[in-house]
């Protein structure tokens, strides 16, 4: 049986011939010569952008020659993003494979062994493991293990707690912790399934068990309880601004205790984007911790009150262009500019006297920022960047500069 032009462009992981044969006609349920449709062999490779070209007209639980439908196909192989992208687009849960397990069974089988152990049972295979890290197209970081023919991904724990939520299931709030605390990489999509996943519960319950782990002796949970704090302020969906009122009387006495400086930027994080007035108490000192993450975040955290006229606060601002740390600096600079009066000479003249940093992203956002002002003492930074295409970290900032001098 001869190759299709379309399982050849699924096999060379392009996307775009995919998209371009799909449109022309080509049939996306085609077969290879074992009878493994198109959208399978996509997910054995892991080509996440192969995948989305096909399920937009793909059968989504069309099986393979071995009856694992592309869903149970992504879920045995650990690929997360796969299983979301099928899930959110319509396949069905409910079919199982061999073993008649459906895709929830599946993922809990892989989640409760040990995925090199899990791996060499499959393949029956000996000799090392091939490992690498993966840094995924969509966010995060993940490892994939590779061991006679076969290659999966640590993706299943991710995978189970997803799905938990199509079932209807509810894990205990430790439970999903402790799925978070087994990857030491904070980046790996677990971490933000299982805070996503407690978020979304909408319980102050939730909130309080994570405000409790302040008290924790590792900061790995503390980290954990300040994280999930974090994303429930910042993915604020209620119009009422009194939301975030019990949630700042949990965050402010942790704050003024916290000593680890990974826990203490999610803590400032979490104050900087809470609507409570109280919020802002701690940013003035905050902008002096040791920490330069923690620095910026409670610099950006005083918009406000520089915006409504407080002179403490600009004051507390401008003392963050002279930091050490070349971020806080341009993260003071965009405060002043977005935030401080307009005719604030003392805004103004901060933002000169950046024009000569060492940094070169501080020199420009102070010059783009002056420039906004109609100040042209930043013209001569601005003019040292030309020509600017859009391959340019500065080409949006300067663009605005451009439409506002045009509109002036």
């Amino acid at each position: 049986m001869a190759e299709t032009p379309l399982i050849a462009a699924v096999r060379n992981g392009d996307a775009e011939a995919v998209s371009a044969l799909l449109l022309a006609g080509a049939d996306p349920d085609s077969v290879d010569e074992h009878g493994t449709p198109a959208l399978c062999l996509a997910v054995d490779a892991f080509a996440v952008p192969v995948v989305d070209a096909l399920v937009w007209s793909a059968r989504l639980d069309l099986p393979a020659a071995d009856g694992r439908t592309p869903l149970l196909r992504a879920v045995d192989r650990g690929a997360d993003d796969i299983v979301a992208t099928l899930v959110n687009r319509g396949a069905q849960l409910w079919l199982k494979d061999a073993e008649g397990r459906d895709a929830l069974a599946l993922a809990r089988h892989w989640h409760a062994v040990d995925t090199e152990a899990g791996l060499r049972r499959r393949t029956g295979a000996s000799g090392p493991v091939t490992r690498r890290t993966v840094h995924r197209e969509s966010w995060g970081v993940c490892e994939e293990l590779s061991l006679g023919g076969l290659t999966v991904r640590t993706g299943h724990a991710t995978i189970l707690t997803s799905l938990e939520s199509s079932y209807g299931i509810t894990p205990p709030f430790a439970e999903l912790m402790e799925r978070a605390l087994a990857e030491p990489d904070v980046d790996h999509p677990i971490w933000l399934t299982t805070l996503q996943t407690l978020r979304e519960r909408h319980d102050p319950a939730v909130w309080h068990e994570a405000a409790a782990l302040s008290a924790r002796p590792d900061p790995m949970e503390r980290y954990f309880g300040a994280e999930l704090l974090y994303v429930v302020v910042l993915f604020d969906e209620s119009e009422d601004e009194s939301f975030d009122e019990p949630l700042v009387d949990l965050l402010l006495p942790w704050a003024a205790r916290e000593e680890d400086p990974r826990v203490m930027r999610s803590l400032t994080a979490a104050l900087s984007n809470a609507w409570d007035p109280r919020s802002e108490q701690p940013m003035p000192a905050l902008t002096r911790h040791p920490d330069a993450q923690v620095r910026w975040t409670a610099t950006a955290g005083l918009e406000r009150p520089v915006a409504a006229g407080d002179p403490e606060a600009l004051a507390v601002v401008v003392a963050r262009t002279r930091d050490t740390d070349a971020t806080v600096r341009e993260t003071a600079c965009h405060t002043l500019g977005r935030a401080a009066p307009k005719d604030s000479a003392t805004a103004a003249n901060a933002l000169a006297a950046r024009l000569d940093d060492e940094a070169e992203p501080v020199r420009v956002t102070a010059a783009i920022q002056l420039a906004l002002r109609d100040d042209p003492r930043g013209d001569g930074v601005l003019a040292a960047l030309e020509p600017v295409d859009d391959t340019s970290p500065y080409y949006w900032q300067l663009d605005i500069v451009w439409r506002h001098r045009r509109t002036d």
